[in-house]
């Protein structure tokens, strides 16, 4: 029987115990009389909470995760399951990994007489708190600080032990079961901090749209009941507020003031008063003081403050009175060395990327993130959703109306709005995701809705099954991977009662993002639809030694550049450490790669999101079309610039438009239409005018295009061939080409997407043996010099009838197909050609959508245009390989050496091409890039219908029309030599 009174409650085994001696929640902000305690402290990994810590001390570094710390305990990634078979509210018996950690502080003498405060800026998943071995607190929630007052066990002048014990598995793992990877550890800093024993319990800010504000204080004294005469003030930007004498009055006269809690209330109206929304972040510094009697200064809080409103309307969410679209992505707090541990630096990296490519609003999926993400939030401009710490998802329905779960929920809740009420980023709160619905979430409701009346409150498990509900705690509908028709089906159904916004809506697994285009084309059109959050940000690669399996830890910066790991490293997902029960590579579903380098999608998403767009092109000029809700045009900038197929890119720079919100107006046509040649594109290339506190001067903003004059259409096979060529193939039909090294033959077929996988169509297409065709010459027919070479691909279901009729024509061959899909191959990857080039051809050369990866139901990032990229370059490097660095709406392409011979290949039409290093078998046949081997030459794919990516990973398939459909395909080409 152990003799710790802590142990002894086995609070992780406790769902009723949430907290014991630890301080309220507030959101005061204090700047002095700090001493931070991160660093190296005296380490011990036991294996239960209960095991005797005895034996070597290690070190581990706090704030930090023991998991990537080099412990036998290593990451374990799981989704919906949790990682062990124990219902709530148990945990392991025997396996319950317990981190102890030990420090030696020396308080400042000069604390004499002050208030000492231990912050723990968050544990995971129970914390343990002694203080020269006697007990000080408990708390649970791995994603919110915990303080607890030291002043009765520590003597200012004299040294302290603190010992913090972290218990991995608890009672409340069962409700932090999210979509992530499992850690142990003190994930956020440490530190002392001390006041006067008369302080500021906690500021309450209301800054309205009108500019009235008022500043609600909570004063205590440790001493019990608070002295006579003590008083607040505050100054905002400089200018003096004074107390509220009005409020005192009330309060008095009310008995609402006791000994023991003081309130106090600042109230103004500030005039011309600068208003925060996402696009114009105007923030004003408040200071609030505590004051003695005698007037010195006892307790100071700052804050930043944002005046705005925030109301739901009907089935309008308004910020200042505007319907504004929630162009949201999903965030966790992550590191791919230091797991839960995100520095201040990197997390202004990751919104300064998100605002560039044109995110407004963030969903701290699926906790409270660290404090200082929404104090950037305040400065950057985004809307945030700010969600609790509650996920049950394995014992969702259990627990969802569980009374022993009770106070956790209320505590949750009621902690993350104490902590972040005075964040204007802060529009919406959140009861947490995927937790079924019960009393649990009715009574957390009941308490924000008392406590804060000016924000809504979302949770899409109350809203699930019925979006037109009023009576259940969402004020918004905010299902996930809706149907995108469903969407808009309710929309104009005439029963929506209230926004609908996707807490999740595009699943960036892999290669995917398909259909994005199609989700804001609806949304902008049907009134009701405001909007959505992507999963997720990131892909949570843990960078991890191939050698050991061992993670790399906090000394591996610099050792990943533009996705790709060094040398000897890979990026590890579910599985990779061991684990027996993971879930694979789903944790690889962000819209950047572990480093933050950006995929394709980020490129969709900036220009879905253009502030400034070119809405049509007419005779009397260009219609330039501002879509922002609050900003005009001035802080950007233009460049024209006029791209022709058969000739050189003409640039002008560009004079926008002095346009409101929601304006067109009509600009000259800055260049005249060559009278001759092929399609023409008019591109704005839109950057910042000047130095934005998210991007410098001339950062690229967005790239709206219009076709000016459409191709003239490519005629198909030439009616006679050049007589004085002629074409080689061999016996089996096959193309024999100096240049290409295999023949161009028939392909189905690509490595499976993520969403191919999990979508269950990498399957259907296995059982039809569309990944292993036999190809059978049936005939080889030459006339004229022309060769037509009929042959059957046969699968396990059907047989694919393919014509090649090969002509010889100036320079070159020309390549005219035909592929006849049987009606049992409904749905195919793709149908075209492919072929492999000699090695040395090492540069691609093309006019068509670019410079980035595209695919038919993702390229409207990639503008029409001239590119061109080393072929190393032009595979993306997605954490499980598969089907990537596909170019849509290519024309004309050319693959070359250094010394400019090659070869160069025109097609009919703008067509779905790739050029990679990879066979679609090399990338089919392994888990990691560090497996895969490039190989010499080119793998080139000439698609005439390539099927869209969709996101049916975890979300909707692509639409209909950007499926692949049985029946006649016929598409043509030419190939020659530079």
């Amino acid at each position: 029987m152990t003799s710790d009174p802590l142990l002894a409650l086995r609070p992780w085994e406790s769902p009723e115990v949430t907290s014991w001696g630890r301080l309220p929640m507030n959101a005061v902000d204090r700047r002095s009389g700090v001493l931070p305690l991160d660093g190296d402290w005296c380490f011990q990994l036991l294996p239960a909470p209960d095991a005797p810590v005895g034996g070597a001390w290690s070190t581990a570094y706090v704030p930090g995760v023991w998991t990537l710390q080099d412990t036998d305990d290593l990451p374990q990634y799981t989704n919906v399951r949790m990682p062990y078979a124990e219902f709530p509210p148990l945990s392991p018996a025997y396996r319950n990994p317990t981190g102890v950690y030990e420090r030696t502080v020396d308080i400042p003498a000069d604390w004499a007489g002050r208030r000492i405060v231990l912050q723990v800026g968050a544990a995971e998943s129970v914390l343990l708190v002694h203080v020269d071995g006697r007990p000080v607190g408990i708390s649970k929630d791995s994603h919110l600080a915990a303080e607890f007052d030291l002043t009765p066990v520590v003597r200012p002048g004299s040294p302290a032990t603190l010992r913090l014990t972290v218990v991995k598995w608890s009672d409340a793992s069962h409700i932090e079961d999210q979509d992530q990877w499992w850690h142990g550890g003190i994930t956020r800093s440490v530190l002392l901090y001390a006041t006067d024993p008369l302080h500021l319990a906690d500021v309450t800010v209301r800054a309205a749209y009108s500019g009235e504000l008022r500043v609600d204080c909570r004063v205590r004294d440790t001493g019990g009941a608070l002295p006579d005469g003590w008083y607040v003030t505050g100054e905002l930007d400089g200018d003096v507020l004074a107390q509220d004498a009005e409020f005192d009055r009330a309060n008095v006269e009310d008995d609402r003031v006791s000994d023991f809690l003081g309130e106090a209330r600042l109230h103004t109206v500030v005039g011309d008063v600068r208003t925060w929304n996402a696009e114009t972040p105007e923030l004003y510094d408040l200071t609030v003081r505590l004051h003695r009697a005698d007037g010195t200064v006892a307790d100071t809080s700052y804050q930043r403050i944002g005046f705005r409103d925030v109301e739901i309307v009907g089935r309008d969410l308004l910020v200042n009175g505007e319907r504004v679209y929630i162009r949201g992505v999903n965030r966790h707090d992550f590191h791919p060395l230091t797991g839960r541990t995100v520095s201040y630096d990197d997390m202004r990296a990751d919104l300064v990327l998100l605002k560039r490519f044109g995110f407004n609003a963030i969903r701290t999926a699926h906790y409270p993130n660290d404090p200082a993400l929404y104090d950037l939030a305040d400065e950057l401009g985004f809307y945030v959703v700010d969600e609790a710490d509650i996920e049950s998802h394995d014992h969702a329905h259990e627990i969802a109306d569980d009374p022993r779960y009770l106070n956790a929920f209320v505590d949750r809740v009621s902690r993350m709005v104490l902590r972040d009420k005075n964040h204007p980023s802060v529009i919406i709160w959140s009861l947490g995701n995927e937790s079924d619905y019960g009393a649990n979430h009715d009574a957390a409701a009941g308490w924000v809705r008392r406590h804060d009346p000016t924000r809504p409150i979302q949770y899409e498990g109350a809203a699930k099954l019925d979006w037109a509900a009023t009576d259940d705690a969402s004020d918004i509908a905010c299902p996930m991977y809706a149907p995108l028709e469903d969407c808009v089906a309710h929309a104009l159904s005439g029963e929506q009662t209230r926004p609908l916004i996707q807490c999740e809506y595009s699943h960036a697994m892999g290669n995917s993002n398909g259909t994005l285009a199609d989700h804001w084309a609806a949304i902008e059109s049907t009134p009701g639809l405001q909007g959505g959050f992507i999963w997720e940000f990131w892909d949570h690669g843990i960078l991890q030694r191939v050698n050991d399996g061992r993670p790399v830890g906090r000394g591996g910066a610099g050792l990943y550049d533009n996705g790709v790991a060094a040398p000897g490293l890979r990026w590890a997902y579910g599985g990779d450490f061991g684990e027996t029960i993971h879930d694979g590579a789903f944790i690889a579903d962000g819209v950047v790669f572990p480093d933050r380098t950006p995929k394709p999608a980020m490129y969709e998403h900036r220009e879905i999101a253009a502030p400034l767009r070119i809405e049509c092109f007419r005779h009397e000029g260009i219609v330039l079309g501002n879509h922002q809700h609050f900003r005009g045009l001035d802080w950007l900038a233009g460049e024209w610039e006029l791209s022709s197929a058969d000739g050189p890119t003409l640039t002008a720079a560009a004079e926008l438009p002095n346009l409101r919100p929601g304006e067109t107006a009509v600009v000259p046509l800055p260049f005249e239409v060559p009278r001759d040649g092929g399609e023409v594109w008019l591109t704005l290339r839109v950057t910042t005018a000047r130095d934005e506190a998210w991007a410098p001067r001339g950062t690229v903003v967005c790239l709206p295009q219009v076709r000016l004059r459409e191709a003239v259409p490519v005629a198909g096979s030439p009616a006679v061939a050049n007589r004085s060529a002629s074409v080689e193939v061999d016996a089996d039909g096959l193309l024999v080409h100096p240049l290409l090294t295999a023949a161009p033959t028939l392909s189905l077929w690509r490595a499976p997407t993520d969403n191919d996988e999990l979508g269950g169509m990498a399957l259907r297409w296995r059982t039809w043996g569309l990944d292993a065709l036999v190809r059978k010459a049936v005939s080889v027919r030459e006339d004229g010099g022309r060769v037509t070479v009929d042959a059957e691909y046969a699968g396990t279901l059907g047989v694919v009838r393919h014509r090649q009729v090969l002509t010889p024509v100036e320079g070159g061959i020309h390549v005219a197909e035909e592929a006849e899909l049987p009606v049992e191959f409904d749905d195919v990857a793709r149908v075209g050609s492919v072929f492999e080039t000699m090695p040395g051809l090492d540069l691609l050369e093309w006019f068509g959508q670019g410079p980035w990866e595209s695919y038919p139901d993702r390229s409207t990032g990639a503008p029409v245009g001239h590119h061109s990229l080393p072929v190393d370059e032009l595979f993306t490097p997605y954490l499980r390989p598969q089907e990537s660095g596909g170019r849509h709406g290519v024309r004309r392409f050319t693959l070359s050496a250094p010394d400019a011979t090659g070869l160069a290949v025109t097609l009919d039409e703008p067509r779905q091409i790739s050029v990679t290093r990879y066979r679609a078998d090399d990338l089919t046949a392994v888990t990691h890039h560090d497996q895969l081997v490039p190989r010499s030459g080119c793998v080139v794919h000439l698609d005439a219908a390539h099927r869209g990516l969709g996101t049916a990973s975890c979300g909707p398939d692509t639409s209909p029309s950007h499926l692949v459909a049985p029946g006649v395909h016929r598409w043509s080409w030419t190939l020659r030599a530079l």
